[in-house]
């Protein structure tokens, strides 16, 4: 333990120096008046849920999905200002003033539509909002990346996303222009949709875990590209947007800082159930989550529903999400720690842990918890961790927590076993022709053309790119299923998210793959997955959403060096949804 989760942990009051308005603007998140969440939002009801008699577990989401008809409008105005979420007051981006960004929702089967205005000056920039996990089966256009489906946000302009909700659980946004969502373009979403396998009484909605740096985060990508330059270290972490720093660290001339800046706080009722959506919106590291002397029951993976299943600790990923059941089990006048651990052998990090306070209702809420941590152990740098206080979880053969064997989607629905084709991909690193360090797939790395987004040319028949290899294009052509072998040939792990897809884990591990499925037929399905370093990844997807669709390390420094690789699929079909938005 750190001596700054010490010094928290161990005063007597709990009473933060700074006001919500100095670290996170005009963000409720964090606070004892954060709103709950509602089953869901009013509507139109067809027996008795705006989803009707559709299920988690006898529906199928990619084809079944309803269209209700309500517009979710929102908007967003994006502008530059300071704040200082652990103290030290720094210039971020924010989306109306807060940090974390506000909270969009929406039913299942519902429309958003969400107004983002580019309002960067000192300098200007451009941008775009991508809506993590959504199929955007309809629309494309309007995933959000540029160089793909758009262009940027030119400075002082605006675009207006409109797109269906057409998963349900929990989620993110995020900017995909450099690795602007560093700076704070962030923000949660969730997305109402049915849960029979599992019931709560309270749903206290995101809780965002992120690792933080102070610097800018462009002088952090040319810090990562720049020869002989060390390694970008996070500088804090983050759980909904608050943390304490020890302002001791700040060297002579550096930002201001103020001890104590204060932790985040969240309300439990004894006897009840709670839901907790948790999300890692980091830039670069792996995420613990625990909470002290309760277990916890994960009932989604990113936006799928899984088989409940008992844990005392969570391994998040960048991008990934877990939706976890929590019983206040204590007496009303308990408080306790939540904790996120950055993985300390799987970051990069000067002070890898974050804590927030969980109160009860007749709880002191100036007094510190005095609550024990939980016990596991920080080795794998996949989708496991080897916890404890568990054993009935623990896969003596591996040594994980939670593998795939255990992990199985609530709606089965099985890949097909053959593959109409099989894609290899390896990664490296190293430095190009003047000394930079980049990645690499296949032996290139990925340079963006703002000004030739490759949906806008596929739609108008250019599917092939022989002057233009940086684009790292990889045509499907007609295939109906693709399946991706990835051999990782660097030590370092990366959280892999594949866009316009919910992907079947196929397999994943250290070393080569030896051609065996994990779990089929009904294999773990989600959006991110971790690959180990020096190991392997297997995924296989349907290609029923013709268009191009990002495969990418989330890792942001990792994407901005190239580690990203462009999927086409079904281009004869890509012109069947009409034509693109001007």
């Amino acid at each position: 333990m750190g001596s700054l989760i010490t010094n928290i942990v161990q005063s007597a009051a709990l009473v933060a120096s700074l006001p919500q308005t100095a670290t996170n603007g005009l963000s409720r998140l964090g606070t004892l008046q954060a709103p709950t969440f509602p089953e869901f939002l009013s509507g139109p009801l067809q027996n008795g849920f705006p989803w009707g008699t559709r299920t988690a577990a006898r529906t199928n989401p990619y084809e079944l999905s309803p269209t209700t008809g309500v517009i979710r409008p929102y908007d967003f105005t994006i502008s530059r200002g300071f704040i200082a979420p652990d103290g030290v007051n720094r210039s971020v981006m924010l989306i109306n003033g807060q940090f974390p960004g506000p909270t969009i929702e929406a039913n299942w089967g519902d429309t958003f539509q969400i107004t983002v205005r580019n309002r960067l000056e000192g300098p200007e920039e451009g941008t775009g909002l991508h809506w993590h996990g959504i199929l955007q089966r309809q629309t494309p256009w309007y995933d959000g990346v540029p160089s793909v489906g758009q262009c940027p946000i030119a400075p002082g302009k605006d675009l207006t996303y409109t797109f269906k909700a057409d998963l349900y659980g929990s989620s993110w946004y995020h900017s995909h222009y450099s690795a602007q969502y560093a700076a704070g373009l962030f923000g949660a979403m969730v997305i109402h949709g049915p849960h029979e396998n599992f019931f709560y009484d309270v749903d206290l909605g995101p809780v965002m875990l992120t690792d933080w740096y102070h610097a800018e985060y462009f002088e952090l990508v040319k810090q990562t590209m720049t020869p002989g330059a060390p390694p970008v270290f996070s500088d804090n972490n983050l759980i909904n947007g608050k943390m304490s720093y020890d302002c001791s660290k700040i060297p002579a001339g550096g930002p201001s800082c103020t001890s104590n800046a204060g932790i985040s706080q969240f309300s439990f009722q004894s006897g009840k159930t709670h839901r907790l959506r948790l999300i890692n919106a980091g830039a670069e590291s792996l995420q613990r989550f625990s909470i002290d002397g309760h277990t916890m029951t994960v009932v989604a993976n990113d936006y799928v529903p899984v088989v409940p299943y008992q844990t005392n600790v969570v391994t998040l990923g960048i991008g990934q999400r877990t939706d976890v059941i929590v019983r206040a089990n204590m007496a009303p006048t308990a408080s306790v720690f939540m904790r996120a651990n950055m993985s300390v052998p799987c970051s990069l990090t000067n002070q890898p842990n974050a804590v927030a306070a969980i109160f009860y209702e007749n709880a002191d809420k100036t007094k510190t918890p005095r609550s024990a941590a939980q016990v596991f152990e920080d080795k794998s740098c996949g989708n496991v961790s080897t916890a404890l206080a568990l054993p009935q979880l623990f896969d003596a053969l591996t040594g994980e927590q939670d593998p795939l064997t255990r992990t199985r989607p609530l709606f089965p629905y099985p890949a097909l076993a053959n593959a109409a084709t099989t894609y290899n991909v390896d990664i490296t690193a190293g430095p190009n022709r003047t000394g930079h360090f980049l990645w690499y797939m296949n032996g290139q790395t990925f340079r963006a053309n703002y000004d030739h987004p490759l949906y806008l040319l596929a739609a108008a028949g250019n599917t092939s790119y022989p002057y233009d290899p940086q684009w790292n294009v990889i045509n499907f052509k007609g295939n109906n299923s693709v399946r991706v072998i990835v051999n990782n040939k660097f030590p370092a792990a990366h959280p892999m998210h594949l866009h316009g897809h919910n992907f079947f884990v196929l397999a994943e591990g250290v070393g080569t793959w030896d051609g065996k499925i994990t779990g089929y037929p009904n294999t773990q399905r989600r959006d991110v997955q971790q690959i180990q370093g020096n190991g392997y990844l297997v995924i296989q997807y349907d290609t029923d959403n013709p268009g191009v669709w990002p495969f990418h390390c989330h890792i942001a420094w990792h994407v901005s060096g190239g580690l990203y690789v462009n999927l086409m699929e079904q281009p004869d079909k890509i012109n069947d949804r009409g034509a693109v938005p001007q």
